[in-house]
């Protein structure tokens, strides 16, 4: 039984790649799991820098509303989860007739990430010494001339590790739009692997797997990259 479980799933492995309709579907898959994530990882990225610049401001009666909605927006999305809100998005924000889906989708996930990467950057930068900024300020430099080129760069440095998580869990997390009827990488093995026996449905979760794996791996590499490519403007 398990030879002949191991003999039809090396035969759907092959009989998948051999498939120009299964290759096809895969492709389209693929890229509404890149266009959502980019858009996504995009949207977050500025969302959050927005955010924890807010935060981290001193107190001003101006910024007492503006620090009040961004507590409230990261502690929400930070404590619901994620196929609640993109639900919310997709058939109350967003019920549109004709409406984008993969908008809606970026726009969800967009948010959500914000959240987690403001916490992120607001961490970095409180990281960076405050004797920096007190030798900048005596120097009669502006606040907000050392704040965007003497903190916030130190800060970014030291986030960029966990911001790559956040990216890697946001591609990984794109796999529940089939909730609202999108087709991703995920959906695709689904449709693919919709047989009658294990090997069947093994076959396509292997291949979307391994796709997963190598988009994963290339933005590990490219975050350990720009790390290395750091550390060296820092020994200069």
């Amino acid at each position: 039984m398990i030879h002949s479980l191991s003999a039809g799933f090396f035969e759907n492995i092959a009989e998948i790649f051999s498939s120009g309709t299964y290759m096809k579907m895969i492709g389209q898959g693929l890229w509404t799991t890149l266009i959502i994530s980019v858009g996504a990882g995009v949207l977050g990225l500025l969302l959050g820098t927005l955010v924890a610049l807010i935060k981290i401001q001193p107190k001003n009666k101006w910024l007492i509303a503006p620090k009040f909605i961004c507590d409230a927006y990261v502690t929400v999305i930070r404590g619901t989860p994620m196929a609640l809100q993109l639900f919310i998005m997709a058939f109350v924000i967003f019920a549109i007739r004709g409406f984008p889906m993969e908008i809606t989708a970026i726009i969800a996930f967009g948010i959500n990430s914000g959240a987690y990467v403001s916490e992120n950057i607001r961490a970095g930068i409180l990281s960076v010494d405050k004797g920096q900024t007190e030798a900048s300020r005596a120097l009669g430099i502006s606040s907000g001339f050392t704040m965007a080129r003497i903190v916030i760069p130190q800060g970014m440095k030291n986030v960029i590790p966990a911001i790559g998580n956040e990216l890697i869990a946001l591609i990984k997390e794109t796999s529940i739009v089939s909730m609202i009827g999108m087709v991703d990488l995920t959906a695709v093995a689904k449709i693919i692997g919709s047989g009658q026996n294990l090997a069947t449905y093994l076959a396509p979760m292997i291949v979307v797997a391994l796709c997963y794996l190598a988009i994963v791996y290339l933005l590990t590499f490219v975050i350990k990259l720009i790390e290395r490519r750091l550390r060296k403007s820092e020994k200069r």
